[in-house]
């Protein structure tokens, strides 16, 4: 609005103006005025009324008489009303993506073709390498002497660590008796524990191999068996069983918009040469690499809905607080019992019980990886589990943190 002031200063107590008295003539006038003014007024509001009325009697012969006309809306304008607001601002996020400047250059990404290879070997020609993934049952130890070595017990945090990837496997590959266990169900069933042959079998004929589920599965609840529509994670499964790993290094590229890497490796490399890796000592390793490992069965409930999954493992009441801690070695079913990782040892801090969350909280998660610099496609669905591992391969360290706290 335009605000224009006016002077009046002219005004003044010393300098009143006279003003005239209106003449007969002029009182004449404005009367005649005012009943040509009142006269149009009413003419225009009888013509407005009947243009109403015209109205109302046309729309109600076209539609039958008995609802108003049907507009047919613009196709294009349908498809998008269809959908939601939260499927439009995720669409609008893919395509700000597709055209921005942050993700333009390939070069920019400078934790990739970071990982260093190391070839897996047969476990009987690798002398102390620790294995993964091992039974995590609270009093378990392993049978593999490993001396001196020890895992990383603080919060990975405090040690300059952040996590450089997440994914996760169909089944638990790790083993917590009475949480995810041989007893345990879902959509597919279960494992034993274990039948290495008929799994060494499975593997060579193409199969994804499973782990063990968690025991909250119930084919008569909805919530396990009410298909969900999956928006970005590929290939999952209401009611199934999922071990997640959040990797973690002091030598990823914490704190920038490299951190998350795919494959996990490059991540966990980006700032280690294997010039300074062959100096390290295990326990130097050890001190600096680990993974949180977390087992969930998914249910279509948002009741167990979390939105930041990301950003690593869940810890809230009963999340992350009965903690199984070794040291190991990556998993995969590339490895198994007889063929072993070289990536060791590095610390496992694996969750002993198993959790319901919502299929929306993982679809909200592989949103995340989306928008990535890295591109994160290739962990957007389940990995196959590793075989149990035998007690023979896993250290004898295990460090319980729910008791020693």
């Amino acid at each position: 609005f335009l605000f224009v002031p006016r002077d009046f200063s002219f005004i003044s107590s010393s300098n009143t103006l006279e003003m005239c008295p209106p003449s007969s003539n002029v009182h004449q006038k404005e009367e005649a005025s005012t009943s040509t003014l009142k006269s149009l007024v009413g003419v225009l509001s009888l013509t407005s009324i009947g243009l109403l009325v015209g109205v109302i009697v046309l729309a109600t012969q076209q539609s039958g008489g008995d609802a108003p006309a049907t507009v047919v809306p613009d196709v294009a304008t349908e498809e998008v009303s269809s959908l939601s607001q939260e499927e439009r601002s995720l669409t609008a996020f893919m395509e700000s993506k597709a055209t921005s400047a942050f993700f333009a250059e390939a070069e920019d990404n400078t934790c990739a073709g970071k990982k260093i290879a190391l070839d897996n070997d047969l476990c009987v020609n690798m002398e102390v390498a620790p294995q993964a993934g091992a039974n995590v049952t609270k009093g378990y130890v392993g049978g593999l002497e490993v001396g001196e070595l020890a895992p990383n017990t603080k919060p990975y945090y405090q040690s300059s660590m952040c996590p450089v990837n997440v994914h996760w496997h169909l089944g638990s590959e790790h083993y917590s008796a009475g949480e995810y266990d041989e007893l345990g169900d879902g959509p597919h069933g279960n494992q034993p524990r274990p039948d290495w042959a008929q799994r060494e079998r499975d593997l060579a004929e193409g199969k994804v191999r499973d782990g063990f589920r968690c025991r909250h599965y119930d084919a008569a609840d909805e919530k396990f068996t009410k298909e969900y529509d999956w928006k970005h994670c590929e290939g999952m499964e209401v009611g199934e069983t999922y071990e997640v790993h959040w990797p973690h290094s002091a030598a990823g590229a914490c704190g920038t918009v490299n951190q998350y890497q795919t494959p996990f490796y490059d991540g966990v490399f980006c700032n280690l040469n294997m010039e300074t890796l062959v100096t390290l000592q295990a326990q130097d390793i050890a001190n600096a690499v680990g993974v949180h490992g977390q087992v969930f069965t998914i249910v279509n409930d948002e009741e167990y809905f979390y939105p930041d999954l990301i950003r690593g493992m869940l810890v809230d009441g009963e999340h992350g607080q009965d903690m199984a801690i070794y040291t190991g070695s990556t998993t995969g079913t590339s490895r198994s019992n007889e063929v072993c990782s070289s990536y060791t040892p590095i610390t496992w801090q694996v969750d002993r019980k198993c959790h319901m969350i919502s299929a929306s909280s993982f679809d909200k998660m592989c949103y995340d990886m989306k928008m990535q610099r890295d591109d994160m496609s290739g962990d957007l669905h389940a990995h196959g589990s590793r075989e149990l591992v035998h007690d023979k391969y896993v250290a004898n360290n295990q460090y319980d943190k729910a008791t020693r706290e």
